[in-house]
Parts: structure tokens; C-alpha cells; sequence
């Protein structure tokens, strides 16, 4: 693939134009993604429905041009070059509402999950409280199979709609997926440049008051445990087989370890936090000196569950 040049810039300006498609240039990817790190993406596209998508999707595709799908960037570390391509970013305003039929929940991509879960309390519907608090969307949240505090997203999801890079949307069940521990299909070689536009979820009638209290519940444990006053990617590592990421690494006593403005939070180990003016550069100099101690002191070798870009 290549970078977006100024050719190429050009032409894309003129669709953007005629498609009426929302577009920043050179647009720090800090100001995307919760860690607050990143340099510039040439061009940061903001789709508001699935045409506007397939006119960008054939852009990159005709050009030749490296992009990244891009939902609410709380599970991405974005290199500090930045990205020389087109970030295309499906938000909150993309593809519609929020949509409730019988004890089903219908969601496009970039709806926040927060949101997801307040839709399904004032609809009385229960069995997302478990995603409450998870700073993510729900392209992303699918995209990994994102869980908390015993639920997962495969536990409740129906099936997912994507666009292929054919152009065509294609619906897949939820056996279709090959969910797990923070893997889905998405992830595997043949699925990438592949879209996630829209999922549906099963849920059951339930109280309303009963609901928002176990919501609350969630949000006040997140609150206490979780260092949520700073920018951060959330749990940095993912779950080795048999322990936990956040204990090998107290136990290591790396809480509070620094490398430049990132810091393994001394609240909760198993989230590095950016103290104020970390760089990619430092988040991935402080993981490999954590996974290079941890598995020289354990016997364990983290897995970094944080997504890079590029």
C-alpha cells in the first residue's frame, strides 16, 4: 500500500466535497484515542452512513492507500509519526440511532457502549450491565470480543453486519465468529480491511430500577479500582492462562515504574497510564522492560492487548 500524497489528497478533498463526507487533515490522533497519543493522520474521515463508507472504502482501494478503521480509540496506541494514509472513523453520528425490537437490540458501530447499555435500561431490557463503563464502542467492542467483570460481548451478540472489501455487507451469526477470550474472526488473516457496521444483541425483559442499580454498581467499583482520572488504553495486558496480568505485575512490584510520561498506574497494575506527556515510544519502551521482568521473575510472557497503529 501507499501514503496519501498530495495527488492523492486532492482527489480525495473532491470526494469528500461531493459526498458531503466530514474530513481533517493532518489531525492529531491524540485527540482520537483515550491514551491521548498519536501523531497526525494525513486525512481523518468521518462517514454518516454506509454510502458515504463504500465511496471511501473504494477510494483507498482504487488509490492504493493505506487505512484504518478507527470507532471510539480506546483499545488503540497510534505510533508518534501517525499515519500516513486515511483514518476513517466511525462515530457516535454514524448509521442511525439505536434501534430496540421485542428484547433485541440493534447498534451501529459507533455507538458507545455506554450509550448501548442506558438504551437498553430505559427499554427495560437487561444483560448488558456487565459493558457498562467499558470505554469503548460497539465496532470495537465486537472487534475483540471486549468483556468485564464475567460478561463478554459473545454472551449477548445475535450477529454483526461488515462491509467486506469486496463493497458488499455481510451478515454473520454469532457462531460465525469465532469468539473468544479477546479474539473474534475480524482479527484473522482474510478478515482484515473488513468493516464492522452494525451488531444486534439478545437481551431479556427485566426492572428498569434493577438494572440502572447494577449499572451503578459497575461504574462506582470501576471508579475506585481503575485509574480513570488518567488517559489510558484500559487493561494494557491481556489474561495469561491461569493468572492474572495486573497481579504478576505488583508482584514484580512495578506499580508506579515509569518511562517517560507513561507509568504503570499505581492504583491498578495492569493499566499503563499516560501521566500527562507519554509518547508511543514511551508506552512501548515501559511494556517491553514489564513483559521482559514479569516473564523472567514468573515464568509468564504477557500479551499486549492494546492495538497498534500503524
Amino acid at each position: 500500500m501507499a501514503c496519501l500524497d498530495v495527488a492523492a489528497k486532492e482527489r480525495l478533498a473532491a470526494l469528500c466535497q461531493l459526498e458531503k463526507i466530514p474530513v481533517l487533515w493532518d489531525e492529531p490522533m491524540k485527540n482520537h484515542t483515550s491514551f491521548k497519543i498519536g501523531g497526525p493522520a494525513a486525512a481523518l474521515c468521518a462517514p454518516k452512513n454506509r454510502r458515504q463508507l463504500l465511496e471511501l472504502v473504494g477510494f483507498v482501494q482504487r488509490e492504493g492507500v493505506d487505512s484504518w478503521y478507527i470507532g471510539n480509540g480506546s483499545n488503540l496506541l497510534v505510533s508518534d509519526e501517525g499515519l500516513n494514509g486515511v483514518a476513517i472513523l466511525l462515530d457516535s453520528g454514524f448509521d442511525g440511532e439505536i434501534e430496540v425490537d421485542g428484547t433485541v437490540l440493534l447498534a451501529p458501530a459507533g455507538k458507545k457502549l455506554s450509550a448501548v447499555c442506558a438504551a437498553a435500561c430505559a427499554a427495560g431490557l437487561t444483560g448488558l450491565e456487565f459493558a457498562y463503563g467499558i470505554p469503548g464502542s460497539v465496532g470495537g467492542a465486537v472487534y475483540m470480543n471486549a468483556g468485564a467483570y464475567g460478561g463478554e460481548m459473545k454472551d449477548r451478540l445475535l450477529w454483526v453486519e461488515y462491509l467486506a472489501p469486496t463493497g458488499e455487507i455481510v451478515r454473520l451469526q454469532q457462531e460465525q465468529l469465532s469468539l473468544s477470550y479477546r479474539h473474534s474472526r475480524f482479527m484473522e488473516e482474510g478478515m482484515q480491511g473488513s468493516c464492522i457496521v452494525r451488531a444486534a444483541f439478545g437481551l431479556q425483559r427485566g426492572e428498569k430500577a434493577a438494572i440502572q442499580s447494577e449499572m451503578d454498581r459497575i461504574l462506582n467499583q470501576r471508579r475506585q479500582k481503575q485509574p480513570l482520572e488518567y488517559p489510558s488504553a484500559g487493561s494494557t495486558f491481556k489474561r495469561p492462562q491461569g493468572a492474572f496480568a495486573a497481579q504478576l505485575i505488583d508482584e514484580c512490584g512495578l506499580k508506579g515504574f515509569t518511562v517517560g510520561g507513561a507509568q504503570v498506574s499505581e492504583k491498578h497494575a495492569g493499566f499503563v497510564i499516560n501521566t500527562g506527556k507519554a509518547t508511543c515510544a514511551d508506552v512501548l519502551e515501559l511494556t517491553r522492560q514489564v513483559r521482559e521482568c514479569v516473564q523472567e521473575k514468573t515464568g509468564y510472557l504477557l500479551e499486549l492487548e492494546v492495538r497498534q497503529l500503524p
